[in-house]
C-alpha cells in the first residue's frame, strides 16, 4: 500500500508556470509507474502524463506534450509535474497515480484503469 499526496496546485494566469509534486509513503516507490491525471468539471478524468520507474521513460497526451514536464526523484519518493505555457482548458483537479507492478507499456499506460493507488488531487486553475 501506498498513499500520495500532492502539492502545488494554485491559481495562475494564461501563459503561467506551475509545478506539482506527489509524495508517496513507504519504501518501494522506485517500484511504481507513476502518472498524472486530470478531471475538469463535468468531465471524465484525463492522462497527462507517466514515467517509468527510474525515470528512462516518459509519455505524454499530446494535449500537453511541449508544454508539461515530468520527473522523479526516487531518493525524494516524489514525482513532479513542471506546467509551462498553461492555458485556461488546462484547469482541472490534478491526481498522481502509482502503478504497483512498474508496466510501462505505451498501448496502456494511459488508462487509469492500470493505475492501483491514487491521491486526493490539488486544483489548478488558469485565469483567461
Amino acid at each position: 500500500q501506498v498513499q500520495l499526496a500532492e502539492s502545488g496546485g494554485g491559481l495562475v494566469q494564461t501563459g503561467g508556470s506551475l509545478r506539482l509534486s506527489c509524495a508517496a509513503s513507504g519504501r518501494t516507490f522506485s517500484t511504481y509507474t507513476m502518472g498524472w491525471f486530470r478531471q475538469a468539471p463535468g468531465k471524465e478524468r484525463e492522462f497527462v502524463a507517466a514515467i517509468s520507474r527510474f525515470g528512462g521513460s516518459t509519455y505524454y497526451a499530446e494535449s500537453v506534450k511541449g508544454r508539461f514536464t515530468i520527473s522523479r526523484d526516487n531518493a525524494k519518493n516524489t514525482v513532479y509535474l513542471q506546467m509551462n505555457s498553461l492555458k485556461p482548458e488546462d484547469t482541472a483537479v490534478y491526481y498522481c497515480a502509482a502503478e504497483r507492478y512498474g508496466t510501462f507499456r505505451v498501448a496502456t499506460i494511459a488508462q487509469y484503469d492500470q493505475y492501483d493507488y491514487w491521491g486526493q488531487g490539488t486544483q489548478v486553475t488558469v485565469s483567461s
